[in-house]
């Protein structure tokens, strides 16, 4: 074969391209296997089953139920149940680059179990060596390691031999977390620049990276080093397909973002030289869409204003003229279905210009599908909102009495209208301006939940082009020792830049990002306590009332002590959170009783495989989960301590984007409880707990014999609740979505009627609006709420 026909094998087209021969290492580095899930998500690595979280990576019982499926991708070791997986398919796909790279790997020594805290880690050298020092029983520890090992997924750091304290240790770090300038300062010394193999190589491992531009860049440079191969200049134009397709993935993201402006400008500037025509024209026809969506907003605005102006009555009049006014500055494509009806019906000859109005404004308050024809209760909708807004402001008493009689005349202030109010308006309460030079980022406060302690701050990141007529999901983080909430927001939303903006993956993916400073002064341990309970879910509460989140996709997380906080909170309130996150955290104390929560809410928990004993001590909690079939998902780096994990980032939002919006009415729940603040679960409201099952944290360990308190609450087939508990007093609150109000209703507890006198119970505005008050969430308002005698 010549030399040009070897070329061509090695690179013509995205398959060859993926293809490898390799050069450094004789071994190569392949796909494994890969698991489907039930979710949707794919796993990729060495796949085997074991029988619980410390036996990997073999387990040493071989006759153990294997109920848990470890997947080994080469820098990480993922763990699932497996109940979770769909199918398991054999190794398939393009061979991965696997560059060797020579160094002095110690041989002898103790092996690393153990990481103790990490004090400082050099940057790599262009030998790809560095320090990396720890604390250790015995002082500080200082290890040089060395890269022995590239691939386009992970790169293996080994500790080299020294004369001092040598120690065998193999450390797995994302190739992404490199700096690009430090891999290639390190390939540039390893490679032969003459040497066409060496070269291809290299291009390969940035395409397999997905570093388009320089795999483009680097193939440009073998074109012009080898002239004689010229099969090679049309692989450019192949990496350019690439890179173009990438840009319009990332438009598609922007716009599911909502990032609509930027996804237009995106779109507007998009590169066409050298470009596929097909992805060119998927780029037309987005730019023309989005161009046929602002000529439709503003014909609608003319439209409107025209009919506006053709109502006789004066005061009729000028009350449309202001909804119009305000419809005009908030109209966007993304609250344009809000217009459906007025969209559908505008042309209709049979109907007055006053009702085509009507359907605008009706549907504009309560959303499209809900739009009617009456201008005056489109009108009168319109100053509900208003005093429903004052009331959901006001904080004295007496002032809230006012507004709800000032309620009880108004057409259209019935329940299920003011339900579709508040779920289509913007936030009640007015936020201060954000911090000056930083776009979308708050600094606020709320007062304690618990007597004579001082007030709570927290931060808050809003993602890129933020509307408050749009729902967001949410991420709530808690720091740890150490750190500081805007440094949670950094890790999330990315460090701001020279501009004040924040290029991170949640401003990728459009999330709301909540940082809460929930720690006290001096703190060295998280304390399973109300204090900490109330800063937290007080914050989140406090961030519903101002800014637009999607409450049935808010997920907890935290760092190291906010990791065990995560935890415990998570575990203590799964009514709250779509999916809960602990990252290096700790299930202890209330978390190994309150184990079978995990049945109600997603994990995702992230651990280092030598930090500390950890492992150990998590591993009974996550056997549980795993061997019940929870939805939870342990990612664990290997050789790796106890860090902020940051190169898992985006298998955390990949995990996220697979998760179902939290489900706010089950069917039935089962739930353990043992603090008193523990006590709120979906519908049901529990009160004066048996002190037999009660354990403060000051009493903790509790006393041998001592369990959780249970309480089951189900939804029965013929509209009524059931609810089993031992010893409670419980308050139940009930919605369309639970019961039907126009039936009898039966709640039990305990096989006896709650409400014997009472089975007609009728919806109630005054709980409605306290309940949304209160707890903040306008999605799943109570409309009324049935209290034990």
């Amino acid at each position: 074969m010549t030399r040009r026909g070897r070329s061509s094998l090695l690179l013509t087209g995205r398959l060859a391209i993926l293809a490898a021969s390799f050069w450094m290492s004789a071994a190569q580095s392949v796909s494994g296997e890969t698991l489907l899930l039930k979710d949707g998500r794919q796993l990729q690595g060495k796949v085997a089953p074991i029988s619980g979280m410390a036996d990997y990576p073999l387990s040493p019982k071989g006759d153990a139920a294997k109920s848990i499926t470890l997947v080994d991708d080469g820098l990480r070791r993922v763990f699932v149940p497996r109940f979770r997986i769909q199918q398991q398919l054999p190794a398939n796909g393009p061979v991965k680059e696997k560059i060797g790279i020579e160094q002095h790997v110690a041989t002898a020594g103790a092996r690393m179990g153990r990481m103790g805290p990490i004090v400082k880690v050099t940057p790599f050298d262009n030998f790809g060596r560095r320090t990396f020092s720890m604390m250790t029983d015995k002082g500080r520890l200082d290890v040089v390691q060395g890269i022995t090992t590239i691939t386009p997924a992970w790169t293996k750091v080994e500790s080299l031999f020294t004369k001092k304290q040598p120690v065998i240790w193999d450390m797995r770090v994302a190739t992404s977390s490199i700096p690009l300038a430090d891999l290639k300062g390190l390939l540039t010394w390893r490679i032969n620049p003459k040497n066409l193999q060496h070269r291809l190589q290299v291009v390969r491992l940035y395409l397999q990276m997905e570093l388009f531009q320089e795999a483009k860049k680097e193939l440009a440079g073998v074109v012009k080093d080898f002239p004689n191969e010229p099969d090679l200049a049309k692989e450019v134009q192949s990496l350019s397909q690439l890179h173009a397709r990438r840009i319009v993935d990332e438009i598609k993201m922007r716009r599911k973002a909502g990032q609509h402006q930027l996804a237009y400008r995106m779109l507007e500037t998009f590169p066409n030289k050298e470009v596929a025509g097909d992805i060119l024209q998927q780029v037309s026809e987005l730019l023309e869409e989005y161009r046929e969506i602002v000529k439709k907003i503003d014909q609608l605005h003319k439209e409107l204003a025209a009919q506006v102006a053709n109502i006789k009555d004066t005061s009729t009049r000028q009350q449309c003229e202001a909804m119009l006014k305000e419809m005009s500055q908030e109209l966007s494509i993304s609250t344009l279905d809000r217009m459906a009806a007025y969209i559908q019906l505008s042309s209709d000859a049979s109907l007055a210009d006053e009702q085509k109005v009507a359907l605008a404004i009706s549907g504009w308050l309560l959303g499209g599908n809900n739009a009617e024809t009456n201008i005056a209760v489109a009108l009168s909708l319109a100053k509900v909102r208003g005093v429903v807004v004052r009331y959901l402001n006001e904080t004295v008493k007496l002032e809230r009495e006012q507004l709800f009689k000032q309620l009880g005349g108004m057409e259209g202030a019935a329940p299920i209208g003011v339900t579709r109010l508040i779920a289509n308006m913007k936030p009640p309460l007015v936020t201060p301006s954000p911090s000056p030079g930083q776009p979308g980022f708050y600094k606020l406060s709320i007062p304690p939940g618990v007597d004579q302690e001082p007030d709570v701050n927290y931060d808050v990141q809003l993602p890129p082009q933020y509307d408050p007529l749009v729902r967001y999901p949410t991420i709530l983080t808690l720091n740890g020792l150490g750190t500081t909430p805007e440094k949670q927001i950094d890790w999330w939303a990315g460090a701001m830049d020279a501009n004040g903006n924040r290029l991170g993956q949640a401003t990728r993916h459009g999330y709301i990002v909540i940082a809460v400073d929930w720690l006290k002064s001096g703190q060295k341990e998280y304390e399973f306590s109300a204090r900490e309970h109330a800063a937290i879910l007080g914050s989140l509460r406090d961030a519903c009332r101002r800014f637009s989140i999607d409450t049935d996709r808010v997920f907890l997380s935290g760092h190291s002590l906010g990791g065990n906080a995560a935890w415990d909170i998570g575990l203590a309130h799964p009514d709250l959170w779509a999916g809960v996150i602990p990252i290096v955290g700790l299930a202890e104390k209330y978390c190994s009783l309150y184990w079978k929560n995990a049945s109600l809410v997603p994990f995702y928990v992230l651990a280092g495989e030598m930090d500390g004993d950890k492992t150990i001590k998590n591993a009974a909690t996550l056997d549980r989960y795993m061997h019940k079939g929870f939805d939870v998902t342990v990612s664990e780096y290997i050789g790796r301590g106890h860090e902020d994990f940051y190169e898992d980032i985006l298998n955390i939002f990949d995990w996220m984007s697979h998760r179902e919006p939290r489900n706010f009415f089950p069917k039935q729940f089962t739930v353990s409880t043992m603090r008193t603040w523990d006590n709120y679960f979906w519908w049901l409201e529990a009160s004066k707990l048996p002190p037999g099952g009660i354990v403060e944290p000051s009493d903790w360990p509790p006393a041998r014999g001592t369990s959780a308190i249970e309480i089951t609450g189900k939804v029965n087939a013929n509209n009524g609740l059931s609810i089993q508990a031992g010893g409670i007093k419980v308050a139940v609150w009930l919605s369309p979505e639970l019961v039907d109000f126009n039936k009898r209703i039966d709640i039990k507890l305990n096989g006896s009627k709650l409400n014997p006198k009472n089975p007609l119970i009728q919806p109630e505005l005054n709980v409605l609006l306290e309940d949304v008050r209160t707890r903040g969430d306008r999605l799943h308002p109570f409309w009324a709420k049935v209290e034990q005698p």
